[in-house]
C-alpha cells in the first residue's frame, strides 16, 4: 500500500479545484485555492511530485460517441489463489469495454463497470470478452437505466 501524503487544506483545495476544472491556469487555480501564483505552482509541483495527482486527461461524453449502455457484470472466478487473480487480472486489463474492474469482498469475486453501444454489443463482449477471461465460473448482470452521479460529469 502507498504511503498517505500529508496534505493540508491548500492542497486539498487544489485537489478539488482540479477536479472539477483540471485545464485550469495556475493563475486561475491560485486565485480559487487563495494562494499568490508561485507557492500555488510549488504545491502543484508538490502534488504530481508525491502521486497525489497521478495525470491529467480528457474526459468525454460516452453518449455522443454512441457508448451510452451502462452494465455491471458480477465475475465469480472458480480459483482464487494469487496466480489464478493474477491472470485475470491481466486479461481484464485489456478488454477496452471494461472502464473499471474492483476485487470485491462478497458471495462474488470482481464488479466490472462495462460501456459499449448497445445491449447487442454488450452481450457480444460478454460471451467474447469476459466470459473467457481466465478462471470465469459465471457472470451476473446489471444493466443501469439512468446515471445519477458519476464523478466525471
Amino acid at each position: 500500500m502507498p504511503a498517505t501524503v500529508e496534505m493540508d487544506g491548500f492542497d486539498h483545495k487544489i485537489v478539488a479545484a482540479l477536479l472539477e476544472d483540471g485545464r485550469m491556469s495556475v493563475t486561475d487555480l491560485a486565485a480559487a485555492v487563495g494562494l499568490s501564483k508561485t507557492p500555488c505552482q510549488v504545491r502543484l509541483r508538490k502534488l504530481i511530485a508525491s502521486g497525489v495527482i497521478r495525470g491529467f486527461c480528457a474526459i468525454v461524453d460516452a453518449e455522443k460517441m454512441g457508448l451510452d449502455h451502462v452494465a455491471f457484470a458480477e465475475v465469480k472466478l472458480d480459483d482464487t489463489r494469487e496466480q489464478a487473480l493474477k491472470a485475470f487480472n491481466a486479461a481484464v486489463r485489456r478488454i477496452p469495454e471494461v472502464e473499471e474492474c474492483h476485487m470485491i469482498a462478497s458471495s462474488f469475486d470482481y464488479l466490472l463497470k462495462v460501456r459499449t453501444a448497445d445491449i447487442r454489443r454488450y452481450r457480444a463482449v460478454l460471451g467474447e470478452k469476459i466470459s473467457s477471461l481466465p478462471h470465469v465460473a459465471s457472470t451476473s448482470t446489471f444493466v443501469a437505466m439512468e446515471t445519477v452521479k458519476d464523478r466525471t460529469r
